[in-house]
């Protein structure tokens, strides 16, 4: 007898990191020894969510392929440049009024300069592939291929080093892009091992996700309720509209743009990261941990809708002959990894 598990966890909104991290949160809420009483591998997959994660960054980079058409190149860097100027433009904001400490209480409890740039920074690129293929113009997929950049805590600790908040040292910045970029080194030398790396990708989401999750306490998550939701909203809405007019600018319909409206499953581990590398952040990486968790799981249900509504009014837009060619030519070798969204997702 075969039971669809998988099936089932990927009707969830970005299942394959909201379910495991909500094991790993209920096993930590009511039986908080439990990695204490097994010890050995069992206990260490309570704690090793950092060292997962540098694996899976070093996969992911192997399926980013440095060859793009200039239109690619194009299309990813402005969503690529929007959607983290965006991010950079809060963080200053919200790192004047809040500093890196989250507000403590009231309905706003939980909420940090760091949960708000995470949860802006980065694209959920399964979910794009899976609306540009339906909605959007073949060549567009290939815009992910730039926007991938985005993934990791790389670009968060960037913003909030612009932002004028605790700085991070060099070798800190470094450490934490430099296993993407060896992995897009070693994808590009060699396309059996970026098609080999690249499948690990999506088998390691539910084992870092389970790791996030047993560091968090369900009795506070209820913080998270409308103020998750209304973050997801505000992620859509605040770097929707700014990508619309990007894509507008670069010959798009604007589908494009707000189909990059989305919260990244990963960004949820990048609160956990920062703070590793900053204690000054410690504070805020719990809540901010639920919260980004929340805009996931939110923007995976809305991003969708409002991309097919857009679509309803401007239309797929029409191709050129040789779209489809040249993004063949051009994004062929690489696997395409869709992490965490309702379709399969990052």
């Amino acid at each position: 007898m075969q039971i669809p598990i998988k099936r089932a966890i990927e009707k969830v909104p970005g299942g394959m990191m909201t379910v495991p991290l909500l094991i790993g949160a209920l096993i930590t809420t009511f039986f908080p020894g439990t990695p204490q009483f097994f010890g050995s591998f069992t206990g260490a997959l309570f704690s090793g969510a950092l060292t997962i994660l540098a694996v899976f960054y070093v996969c992911m980079g192997a399926s980013i392929d440095f060859r793009s058409t200039p239109y690619i190149v194009k299309k990813g860097g402005t969503l690529l440049f929007v959607k983290v100027g965006v991010a950079v433009i809060l963080g200053v904001v919200f790192g004047r009024i809040l500093g890196e400490s989250p507000v403590t209480g009231g309905m706003f409890a939980g909420i940090s300069t760091l949960a708000i740039v995470a949860a802006m920074n980065d694209t959920n690129g399964g979910l794009y592939m899976a609306l540009m293929g339906q909605y959007g113009r073949p060549k567009d997929v290939g815009a992910y291929t730039i926007m991938t950049l985005e993934s990791g805590p790389f670009l968060t600790m960037v913003t909030l080093g612009v932002a004028g908040l605790s700085a991070f040292p060099w070798q800190t910045l470094v450490g934490a892009i430099l296993p993407l970029i060896v992995g897009m080194i070693i994808g590009n030398l060699d396309r059996e091992m970026r098609a080999f790396l690249s499948r690990a990708v999506p088998v390691m989401i539910p084992f870092f996700a389970f790791a996030l999750g047993t560091g968090l306490d369900l009795t506070k998550v209820w913080q998270a309720g409308l103020l998750g939701l209304g973050m997801g909203v505000a992620v859509v809405v605040v770097t929707g509209i700014p990508l619309f007019f990007a894509d507008r600018l670069t010959g798009g319909t604007g589908i494009a743009g707000v189909a990059a409206a989305s919260t990244a499953g990963n960004a949820a581990a990048v609160p956990a990261i920062v703070a590793a590398a900053n204690p000054a952040y410690a504070d805020a990486a719990r809540p901010a941990t639920i919260l980004v968790a929340a805009c996931v799981v939110v923007t995976a249900i809305l991003t969708p809708i409002v991309t097919a509504w857009l679509a309803g009014i401007v239309g797929r837009g029409a191709d050129e002959a040789d779209d489809t060619v040249a993004l063949a030519d051009d994004i062929a070798p690489a696997v395409p990894v869709a992490p965490v969204a309702p379709v399969a997702g990052r």
